[in-house]
């Protein structure tokens, strides 16, 4: 049993002791162990047996330890089976389906027997779901265009596909109604996470019907799911659902907050307040003292606000997950977050030499047009045969055309490099002598992924120990999804290779290829609390590749890296400067210049 699974049994073991109406502590912490489970960088079934080891987690005591070595022992869990015994079956199933609540749900399972999708779909298209109370023709046709809004979609979206979309429509909707101001986008997006439900959009109007009317005619909706005064949701010609919230401008603070999440961050800045005799919602803020009895609403036009409001920085959104970051506002130790600007350099890209789709001019070039002070170009070493992977040869011509191509286009500094494969045993395609012909080695596992933990662990640490092996590349080999996962990550001992990296000054890359985000952002916390240094790079195989430079800076966010942390923030000759280190100095902060 993976984590995934574990998170999504803890999430409904959070849910039926809701709706039992149990302590909300209790319920919290089944909720907050499930985003454990979900973000736990390791597989918690490789650490079972060691009860201590669990513990250790923050977050989980014993309980919930012991309800991990038995999920991961037997694949059920004794304490759900009995819950769900309580309900009727199907009852969570009801449950995700947008617009059903707990009592709805429970009385579609009791009164009309419906235990499944399926089967509300087929009592709302014979109008029988709309008899039950609070319900209604209006409510049902809602419901029924949700789940068929969410069948042409796969549950996730991956971020390289919403965010386009939610800013390419924020742009239409920005032309096609001049009473929308402030259009931003929230949510998950907002927040940069790997993957998306849906898009949320949120804007500020004196005049919310138009805002709404405009954004339903839009040319790119094919369905209107929901539209009233001042929100509107609807599905585009891509099978994406996006919802719109209007607002007035002095809500737009507030409801921007709570828009973008996560629930978690919304809950305990709810809690601050109340501590502080305040009740926040999506709107502002009002008293909750017994002695002030106007209950007036406090309004913020901006977040910053909210956040100072209740005594503290304005915390970035990608920051806003439950990993300590309201105690580190209140103590001062919020991270000065990396930013897109602070990236100087992009040292992995491949030309039509291996599997890129353009010479290594046209890269050069477009490298040099966004603004970049340096580039390597780092095809594919010979192991690579599907993709066309270089000769020793090959490699040295290769070398060759980019001393060419540096000398001939001016104002961007090109390094010779290669993505180099890290055989089964631990060996690399070139010997130390080619290698060290280079400016970058980007290693890399593309092959032997189903080897076990110990084995593919010593096979990156062996790479690692190379002298000449500037950094590990997509270190875990996942895939994240077009739609569904593709790929699942090789089993690792990270927290052997996190040591390893930081001991022999090896680079870990944090791959911005949305496909990748490899590392992940929790994987980067945990490097970087090793000691760990990173390369944000975008594997671009075309010129639009490079864009991608913002997922992977929105991923090292999310793991708390400073400008200090990513090597490629340095410019060029800061940058050389540093590669010319013997690999053991090459470790600490990095000075950055400014």
């Amino acid at each position: 049993m993976d984590n995934s699974d574990i998170a999504r049994i803890f999430s409904d073991i959070a849910t039926l002791l809701q709706l039992k109406g149990e302590a909300v502590f209790k319920t919290r912490a089944y909720q907050r162990a499930a985003e454990i489970a979900a973000e736990y960088p390791g597989e918690l079934s490789a650490i079972a047996d060691d009860l201590d080891e669990l513990k250790s987690i923050p977050g989980i005591g014993d309980a919930l330890a012991k309800k991990i070595q038995e999920l991961s022992g037997s694949g059920r869990l004794e304490y759900y089976e009995d819950l769900k015994s309580e309900f009727p079956a199907g009852l969570l199933t009801l449950l995700e389906v947008p617009g059903i609540g707990p009592k709805t749900a429970l009385r579609a399972s009791e009164q009309l027997d419906i235990h499944s999708v399926e089967g509300l779909e087929a009592a709302i298209e014979a109008g029988e779901f709309e008899k039950l109370p609070r319900v209604g023709h209006k409510n049902a046709q809602s419901i029924l265009r949700h789940i068929r809004s969410q069948r042409r979609q796969s549950d996730r979206i991956m971020l390289g596909l919403a965010l386009p979309a939610a800013e390419e429509i924020s742009g239409r909707l920005a032309e096609a109604c001049p009473d929308a101001s402030n259009i931003t986008v929230a949510g998950s997006s907002r927040r940069m996470k790997e993957s998306v439900g849906d898009i949320d959009l949120l804007c500020t109007s004196d005049d919310p019907p138009a805002v709404t009317k405009a954004f339903a005619a839009l040319d790119d909706v094919i369905d209107v799911l929901g539209q009233g005064d001042t929100k509107a949701s609807v599905v585009l010609k891509s099978g994406l659902q996006v919802d719109l919230r209007v607002t007035e401008s002095r809500y737009f603070g507030a409801l921007l907050l709570y828009f973008t999440g996560s629930k978690q961050h919304g809950i305990n800045l709810r809690a601050r307040a109340q501590s502080m005799g305040l009740s926040l919602n999506e709107y502002g803020l009002t008293s909750d003292s017994s002695s002030d009895s106007t209950g007036e609403l406090e309004t913020f036009d901006t977040e910053a606000g909210v956040y100072e409001r209740l005594g503290l920085p304005f915390i970035p959104p990608e920051l806003r997950e439950d990993h300590g970051e309201i105690e580190a506002a209140e103590d001062g130790l919020l991270p000065n977050l990396l930013i897109g600007p602070d990236i100087k350099g992009d040292l992995h890209v491949h030309s039509d030499w291996s599997d890129g789709r353009v010479p290594i001019k046209e890269m050069v070039v477009a490298a040099r047009e966004l603004g970049l002070e340096y580039v390597a170009i780092t095809d594919h070493s010979a192991g690579r045969g599907v993709a066309n992977g270089l000769s020793v040869e090959r490699l040295r011509a290769h070398n060759a055309e980019i001393e060419r191509v540096e000398a001939e286009v001016a104002g961007i500094r090109v390094l010779k490099g290669s993505e180099v494969d890290i055989r089964a045993d631990g060996a690399l395609d070139y010997t130390d002598e080619v290698l060290s012909e280079l400016d970058i080695v980007i290693a890399s596992v593309h092959s032997a992924m189903g080897q076990e933990r110990a084995v593919m662990t010593e096979r990156v640490i062996a790479a690692m120990r190379n002298p000449h092996v500037t950094a590990i590349g997509h270190l875990t080999t996942r895939l994240v999804f077009d739609g569904v996962r593709s790929r699942e990550p090789v089993d690792l001992d990270l927290d052997a290779v996190f040591r390893a990296a930081a001991d022999t000054g090896t680079l870990l890359e944090i791959n911005a290829s949305p496909k990748r985000l490899d590392l992940r952002d929790a994987h980067v916390m945990q490097a970087r609390k090793a000691g760990v240094l990173f390369l944000i790079d975008t594997d671009a195989h075309r010129p639009s590749g490079l864009s991608f430079m913002r997922y992977g800076v929105g991923t090292a966010r999310r793991g708390w890296c400073e400008a200090r942390d990513v090597v490629n923030t340095m410019d060029a000759r800061a940058f050389d400067e540093f590669l010319a280190l013997p690999k053991e100095r090459r470790t600490g902060k990095i000075a950055v210049r400014t």
